[in-house]
């Protein structure tokens, strides 16, 4: 994770940005600070990495890279004004005893933001931030099967933001960011897989960490903490108001480590 220091709206990359809206700095850290507290209490290990000046959006950890096993596979940003995280990402994880992999240029990749494991296959996200040509890649890095899906709402414009692995057969998504062809994949792929409202999906409820059965979720309806809850899920709610001004919320916040 990466304290909110620098955080900021100064420059807008998606439809949640607006530079004229920004986050409240106190209540921003607030957050962020109860998130941090929450995870050390629930026996998650966070390390944290240094924010930098001028580089607001390096509090969303999760579009760093890639993780898989001792591999990091760094990202290329598709937007300058973050590409500037990437040497301070890949310095950390080496400095960890990580193999730090780069991609070509020309493939453009953000991280977990558009990676997700379900199982024994990485679905992957293109179209706004990465493109479908870094998918085979990774793949071959991690030797998984990938599954590469077309996002086609601008404000999904990260996989992590309209679908979440639950478990190995679960997941959440939100069927209006994916096209036809996708949903049909996602509802083959996996056995239980469950719709989200509108409401829900605003409110980033599909960018949610999970671990084990604990999930970590913007707050969202009854109706859905209460569907996870009924498959055996432990649903913990927070505000992350100020960073979803920035298109982020519990998952953007924190990188898997292996």
């Amino acid at each position: 994770m990466c304290p909110p220091t620098y955080y900021t709206v100064n420059y807008e990359i998606n439809p949640w940005m607006n530079v004229r809206v920004k986050p409240d700095k106190q209540k921003a850290s607030a957050q962020w600070k109860n998130y941090y507290k929450l995870l050390t209490k629930l026996k998650f290990k966070v390390h944290k990495i240094k924010p930098r000046p001028g580089l607001p959006d390096m509090v969303f950890t999760a579009n760093a890279g890639f993780l898989f096993k001792k591999k990091f596979i760094a990202s290329n940003f598709r937007y300058p004004q973050r590409q500037g995280e990437v040497k301070y990402f890949s310095q950390w994880f080496k400095r960890k005893g990580y193999e730090v992999i780069t991609l070509p240029q020309n493939y453009l990749f953000e991280g977990e933001g558009d990676a997700l494991v379900i199982g024994d296959t990485l679905v992957a996200g293109f179209r706004f931030r990465s493109d479908i040509h870094s998918h085979r890649y990774i793949g071959d890095a991690i030797d998984k099967r990938v599954i590469s899906l077309e996002l086609v709402s601008s404000n999904f414009y990260h996989l992590d933001t309209c679908f979440c692995p639950l478990d190995h057969k679960t997941a959440l998504y939100f069927p209006a960011a994916f096209d036809k062809y996708g949903k049909k994949v996602l509802n083959h792929l996996i056995p239980n897989l469950i719709k989200i409202n509108n409401k829900d999906a605003m409110n980033f409820c599909c960018n949610a960490l999970v671990s084990g059965k604990k999930v970590v979720m913007n707050n969202c309806t009854a109706k859905l903490k209460g569907r996870l809850e009924g498959l055996g899920f432990k649903v913990f709610c927070l505000d992350f108001s100020e960073f979803i001004k920035a298109g982020g919320s519990s998952k953007c916040l924190a990188l898997y480590l292996h």
